[in-house]
């Protein structure tokens, strides 16, 4: 009895001092999940203003004849830019539109082509280079800094400067190949259907591999020093350390550098108009959409063509991280 009355006022009590830390911790999150809005807000804002209404805008002009000097007065004509069967009426017909366009399909296969082989050559470089620089040693700072300056030069000066050093008649990249018996005769780098694809992916490794190689030296950073001290003290190889310890804990570093660049490269505009205009063998799906908005008048096409654009890059990008299983917290996913 003596317990049962000893413990009967307490139970009350108990059971509110064991609530409190909780209700305060629930106040705690909405008062954080309110301070994140009230951050985010404004950029939301912002990103409506600057990117959300031009993408609807632009699916809006892609159903329509809308043309450079008439964007006002367009009409909708439903999917006619994307396909339209066009019946003769004697049995026989034709397909027009984009997606039935070989030169559109041929600038999905160059910036995917491009894409492809670019990301994986300066995932590969950005690797080495990280390790390079993740190492000990005197004026590691100096070289960290220097490595950055391909990435600093803007992408316009940098394809100027390689369309010069490529060049078939004064370049030296041809001056040094015919010195060095490479080569019998100076090749036109830019413009040969068979070399501008090649000159194309040379400048675009040369100037990014410092940007894969910021982010995986991130990666690298944050493995703890402890692991490789272990495996030092047990005598483990250092080729077995870096594929069993180093590459899975910076594997998820890897797939975020990877898709960032990736995302990049599938946009890519600048460097291709600037350094191979006019080539079939290197237009790539902006450099297609650019034409028919602004050089052909072909305003609904362009838009129709930066629509799909976008459908191609959102769903390379969600088939990616699914396979990848990646988080929106940059983690690996289980």
């Amino acid at each position: 009895m003596t317990n049962v009355s000893l413990g009967a006022p307490t139970t009350e009590p108990a059971l509110d001092a064991q609530k409190a830390p909780a209700v305060g911790r629930s106040a705690l999150n909405r008062q954080r999940r309110r301070a994140a809005w009230l951050f985010l807000v404004p950029m939301l804002v912002v990103l409506a203003l600057v990117a959300a209404w031009p993408l609807l805008q632009t699916i809006r002009f892609s159903f329509t004849d809308a043309t450079l000097n008439d964007l006002a007065g367009a009409q909708f004509v439903g999917w006619r830019n994307y396909y339209e069967w066009v019946d003769y009426g004697d049995g026989e017909g034709e397909a027009f539109g984009l997606l039935v366009d070989p030169v559109w399909w041929q600038a999905v296969w160059n910036t995917v082509r491009y894409t492809l082989i670019s990301v994986s050559i300066e995932t590969v470089l950005g690797l080495v280079v990280a390790l390079v620089l993740n190492a000990n040693f005197p004026g590691r700072g100096l070289v960290r800094a220097a490595v950055l300056i391909p990435w600093a030069i803007p992408t316009i000066v940098s394809a100027r400067m390689w369309a010069w050093m490529m060049n078939d008649q004064f370049g030296i990249l041809n001056d040094m190949a015919l010195t060095l018996g490479l080569i019998s005769s100076p090749i036109a780098w830019t413009s040969s259907p068979d070399t501008a694809m090649i000159a194309v992916i040379i400048v675009d490794v040369w100037k990014t591999t410092p940007f894969m190689a910021l982010l995986i030296l991130a990666g690298l950073q944050m493995v703890p020093g402890d692991v490789y001290e272990a495996a030092r003290i047990d005598g483990v190889h250092p080729v077995k350390v870096f594929f069993r310890v180093t590459l899975p804990l910076i594997r998820p570093a890897i797939l975020v550098a990877v898709i960032f660049r990736a995302l990049d490269a599938l946009r890519v505009f600048d460097l291709i108009y600037v350094l191979t205009p006019n080539n079939s063998q290197t237009k790539t799906m902006s450099v297609f959409a650019q034409e028919n908005l602004f050089q052909f008048d072909n305003f609904a096409v362009g838009s129709a063509a930066s629509t799909m654009l976008f459908l191609v890059i959102a769903m390379i990008t969600l088939v990616y991280i699914k396979a990848a299983r990646l988080n929106l917290g940059g983690e690996e996913g289980r």
